[in-house]
């Protein structure tokens, strides 16, 4: 009921940007809660951002105001904009998914996404 896609990952120099995109091409339901997770190497996996289908969206402190969060309800996709990269912006991305919705129908998960890698490096 939930399958997750994600792509937009590559490689990009410091201060350049990315797109990272999270799709459900599950059917019936739609993604409300979900967050981007990422895991450079050697570390522990850590939380990039918070999303719900109402728009509110939180970030970690190390990426405010260098990325944002949008949605394409048609496509039930969620995107993760990433401007002026950084190197330890480096590794693999991953978007979760913790609740999803169908008219009033709501279900919570824990689905995950394959991952990303992203690599900012001149």
């Amino acid at each position: 009921q939930v399958q997750l896609v994600e792509s937009g990952g590559g490689l990009v120099p410091p201060g350049g940007s990315l797109r990272l995109s999270c799709t459900n091409t599950g059917s019936f339901f739609s993604i409300n809660h979900m967050g981007w997770y990422r895991q450079a190497p050697g570390k522990e996996r850590e939380l990039v951002a918070t999303s719900d289908r109402s728009g509110a969206a939180n970030f970690a402190d190390f990426v405010k105001g260098r990325f944002t969060i949008f949605r394409d309800a048609a496509k039930d996709t969620v995107y993760l904009q990433m401007d002026r990269l950084k190197p330890e912006d480096t590794g693999v991305y991953y978007c979760n998914i913790r609740s999803v919705y169908s008219g009033t129908l709501a279900r919570e998960g824990d689905w995950w996404g394959q991952g990303t890698q992203v690599t900012v490096s001149a």
